[in-house]
């Protein structure tokens, strides 16, 4: 059997009234004429308002009764009606709506208009449109056209209008981001790295949860990437929820002031696993080209060894030929090189290996917050930084999928919790895991 789906009738007046047509339902053809030549937006938009219309004057009638109606008892009466703005295709529009009031003066509240003037659609469509890089002054001419009867009504479109509304908006994002409970998070990975914004560093930390959904978790704003600036943010994470006990992993950049950071706030709970691709271009840049390339090729090769002692091994043969006749390159490639194969002494293999060993996941979404801060010429202050950098993340989050290798993660986290139980991941264990 087919369902029946109710559909907008449109119908010369007179013969509405004689088909016995809903109120809510009826669009005169009369009143549309012209709303036809502004093309099929335009004509959509003046039977939106023109059904609006009807809805707010069918729920009045609903709450109140009819008009002029002598009702016994009557609890509520109509009351003329006043102007307010609607939300419609980026714009703010003044249309009239009708009032009512209760017998004790009290204003009768519609829940038709509290949907047509809520702003959150606006403030929304504001910011993506910034985050896309249109400016303040060309907001008005990316919106949708929909008619001049339409437009000339239309405000809140001006750079001052959009400036305000993009401010709004993306503190609200900054308040939401700073203040997400993270106790009922089952955290197994911490990401962090940190992005220049305008001669000042905003540290950002992804969180990575048990089952591989990545979830930006916080930002802290400093002069650069240091151990205080470090220490702050995790303390943060760590108020608002953040649990080390069941062992954590730390993937970082390759800043020892992380490292130091991260050792300060969660101790011997968590393991640092150092970025191999940090290391690497680390260690190329002090080389000659044609050198750097071929030590570059055999430190990817000795980091993508499964078995860590191995990978280790070969490493340390590379700084030790590199000692004598390249000894910065050498002392680069030595320092914290052990923790270029944590994730791999854990016993994790594979494609979460090789999405775990490097910050490409945060770094990803800090590329969004770089495109999305591009447009940007002049930084009033650090607040306004930070409400660049949490939209971004958030931008990045709605096309958040899970981490790569993403069910191998009970392999990470069964070793995190045997660390954390005091147990040592030894490459026999390792061995077993890889199995």
């Amino acid at each position: 059997m087919k369902k029946k789906v109710p559909v907008v009738s449109v119908a010369e007046v007179e013969t509405a009234n004689l088909a016995g047509l809903p109120l809510e339902a009826t669009v005169a053809l009369a009143d549309l004429a012209g709303a036809v030549k502004e093309g099929l937006l335009g004509f959509c938009a003046d039977v939106g308002l023109m059904v609006m219309a009807q809805m707010l004057d069918a729920e009045m009638t609903a709450r109140v009764g009819p008009k002029h109606a002598k009702i016994p008892g009557r609890q509520a009466n109509w009351h003329g009606s006043t102007d307010g703005p609607v939300v419609l295709g980026g714009r703010e529009l003044t249309v009239a709506r009708p009032r009512g009031r209760t017998v004790e003066g009290k204003e009768i509240e519609l829940d038709a208009w509290e949907a047509f003037s809520s702003r959150d659609l606006l403030d929304r469509l504001t910011v993506e449109r910034m985050l896309a890089g249109v400016a303040t002054r060309r907001h008005v001419d990316v919106a949708e056209p929909l008619g001049a009867e339409v437009e000339t009504k239309a405000k809140a479109t001006g750079r001052s209008s959009v400036s305000r509304r993009f401010k709004r908006a993306t503190e609200a994002a900054l308040a939401e981001l700073m203040a997400r409970d993270l106790s009922g998070l089952d955290v197994a990975v911490i990401m962090i790295d940190g992005l220049d914004v305008a001669g000042q560093c905003v540290v950002v930390a992804l969180a990575i949860l048990t089952d591989g959904t990545k979830v930006p978790v916080g930002l802290w704003l400093g002069d650069t990437e240091n151990k205080t600036v470090v220490t702050a943010l995790l303390a943060d994470l760590v108020a608002r929820g953040l649990s080390g006990d069941g062992g954590l992993l730390a993937v970082l950049d390759g800043a020892k002031a992380l490292a130091a950071g991260v050792k300060k706030v969660f101790g011997e709970r968590a393991q640092i696993q150092r970025c191999t691709l940090h290391k690497r271009r680390n260690v190329k840049g002090h080389l000659p080209k044609e050198l750097g390339s071929k030590i570059d090729w055999r430190l990817a090769r000795a980091f993508a060894d499964p078995n860590p002692a191995k990978g280790l091994e070969a490493a340390k043969r590379v700084a030790g030929e590199l000692k004598a006749d390249h000894p910065d390159a050498a002392a680069s490639l030595l320092e914290g090189l052990e923790e270029m194969f944590t994730v791999r002494r854990l016993g994790v293999s594979g494609r979460l290996a090789a999405t775990l060993t490097n910050t490409n996941c945060i770094e990803s979404m800090i590329s969004v917050a770089r495109t999305t801060m591009g447009n940007v010429k002049s930084w009033k202050d650090g607040s306004m930084k930070k409400r660049w950098v949490a939209a971004g993340m958030l931008e990045a989050e709605r096309n958040f999928r899970r981490v790569r290798g993403c069910k191998e993660m009970p392999t990470l986290v069964a070793a995190l919790r045997r660390h954390s139980a005091g147990e040592t991941v030894t490459p026999t264990n390792y061995d077993q895991a890889a199995a």
